[in-house]
C-alpha cells in the first residue's frame, strides 16, 4: 500500500498535466466546432428571421461613426473571406483610391451578399461613410508618417518659413534678434537652435505646434503663458518655520512649468502614437462624417494640449521631473476614453474649420 501511494504521488504531476492538455483540446475543438458550424447555422436563422445578412444588420443596427465603421473594418475574415478581399484591395490603393472605386467596392459587396440596392438604398448609403472612414484614416496615418520622418532643414525656405511664423505668432511684440538665439527658449525649445529639437517627430512637430498657434491662438497663448509662471507650493508648519537659505536649499518654491515648444513635440508624439495603433479611429470616426484628414489629426493634438495642460496643474507635480510620469498617466486615461465607442475626444473644438459630428 504505501509502494502504490508513493507511485501515485509521483504519477499526480503527469496525471493532472494530461488532463489540463486534454481540458485545452477539448475547448479548442469546440471553438473550431461553434466557428465552422454552430456560427454558420446561427448565421443562417439569423438571415432567416431578419430578413438581413450580417453587413446588413451591423449597418442598420448601429448608429454612424465609430461603432459602424469599426464593427465593419472589423468583420471576421474567416466568415467573409471575399468581403475581407475587396476591402483589402480598396485598402492598397488608400493614397490614390477615387471616389468610383469605393462605389465599384460596395456594388460588388451587394452582389456577393444578393442584397439589391433599389430594396436597401440606405445600406449604399452606409457602407459608403465608413469605407470612406477606413480608407481615410489609413491614408492619413501614411500622410503622418511621411511628415515625421522629414527631418527639419534650415536651407529649406518653407521650413524657416514655417518656424519663423511659429515665433511671431507667440511672441508678436518680440523682435527676434537672429535666427540662432536664446530668445527661442521664450517659447519652450531647450536651445538656440530649434532644429535640434525637431529631431524625434521631424516636420509633425512644427506642422502641430503652428497649427496650434494659428487656429487656437488665444488658448496656445495662455498655455504659453501658464507653463512660463513659477507655481509657489502651499507651505506646511514645518516648511513655515524654515530660514530663507534652507528654504532655497530644499527647493520647495521652485517653478514647475514646462517648456511649451518640447511638450509640444512630446504630444506630437503621443497623438502619433495613438494614430499609428489605431486607438484613435474610435475618436477620428466619430468626428469625421467621411475620410478623416490631416486638420482632424492637428485639431485632436490642439485638444490634447489643452487637456493635458489641465491634467498638468491636477496633478501638482513637485517638479519637471516628474514630467514622464504625468504624460504616462495621461496617456492611459486617454487611452481608457478611447475605448468607449461612442467617445469623440473634441466634438466641438473652437479650431475646428469643418462641421464636425457631434455623436
Amino acid at each position: 500500500m504505501p509502494h502504490f501511494m508513493a507511485l501515485v504521488y509521483f504519477l499526480m504531476p503527469a496525471i493532472f498535466l494530461s488532463m489540463t492538455l486534454g481540458m485545452r483540446v477539448l475547448t479548442q475543438f469546440l471553438l473550431f466546432l461553434y466557428c465552422k458550424c454552430l456560427w454558420r447555422g446561427l448565421k443562417f436563422v439569423f438571415r432567416k428571421v431578419t430578413g438581413r445578412c450580417e453587413l446588413q444588420r451591423i449597418c442598420y443596427n448601429n448608429k454612424p461613426g465609430a461603432r459602424r465603421t469599426l464593427k465593419i473594418e472589423y468583420m471576421p475574415n474567416d466568415r467573409n473571406v471575399i468581403f475581407f478581399t475587396l476591402l483589402h484591395q480598396l485598402l492598397q490603393n488608400a493614397l490614390s483610391v477615387h471616389p468610383d472605386a469605393v462605389e465599384k467596392t460596395i456594388d460588388d459587396i451587394m452582389a456577393l451578399k444578393k442584397i439589391n440596392p433599389d430594396t436597401n438604398p440606405q445600406l449604399a448609403i452606409s457602407l459608403q461613410a465608413s469605407l470612406f472612414q477606413i480608407v481615410g484614416y489609413r491614408n492619413l496615418v501614411l500622410e503622418v508618417e511621411k511628415l515625421r520622418r522629414e527631418p527639419y532643414d534650415c536651407e529649406n525656405p518653407n521650413h524657416e518659413e514655417m518656424l519663423m511664423k511659429l515665433w511671431k505668432t507667440l511672441r508678436p511684440d518680440s523682435v527676434l534678434t537672429g535666427r540662432i538665439s536664446k530668445q527661442w527658449c521664450e517659447i519652450g525649445f531647450q536651445g538656440s537652435d530649434p532644429k535640434t529639437d525637431f529631431r524625434g517627430m521631424g516636420l509633425l512637430g512644427l506642422h502641430n505646434l503652428l497649427y496650434f498657434a494659428e487656429h487656437d491662438k488665444a488658448a496656445a497663448l495662455q498655455v504659453l503663458h501658464d507653463s512660463l509662471q513659477p507655481k509657489h507650493r502651499n507651505m506646511s508648519k514645518e516648511e513655515a518655520s524654515m530660514s530663507k537659505a534652507e528654504w532655497e536649499k530644499q527647493k520647495f518654491d521652485k517653478a514647475i512649468g514646462y517648456s511649451f515648444a518640447i511638450v509640444g513635440i512630446n504630444i506630437t508624439d503621443l497623438a502619433y502614437s495613438l494614430l499609428a495603433s489605431g486607438a484613435l479611429k474610435t475618436h477620428l470616426y466619430n468626428v469625421a462624417p467621411e475620410m478623416p484628414s490631416l486638420m482632424h489629426f492637428q485639431q485632436t493634438f490642439c485638444y490634447l494640449m489643452q487637456d493635458f495642460h489641465r491634467f498638468w496643474i491636477e496633478e501638482d507635480p513637485c517638479d519637471i521631473m516628474e514630467f514622464n510620469r504625468v504624460r504616462n498617466k495621461f496617456h492611459k486615461r486617454i487611452l481608457k476614453q478611447l475605448k468607449n465607442p461612442d467617445m469623440a475626444l473634441c466634438p466641438h473644438f473652437t479650431a475646428s474649420d469643418l462641421h464636425l459630428v457631434n455623436l
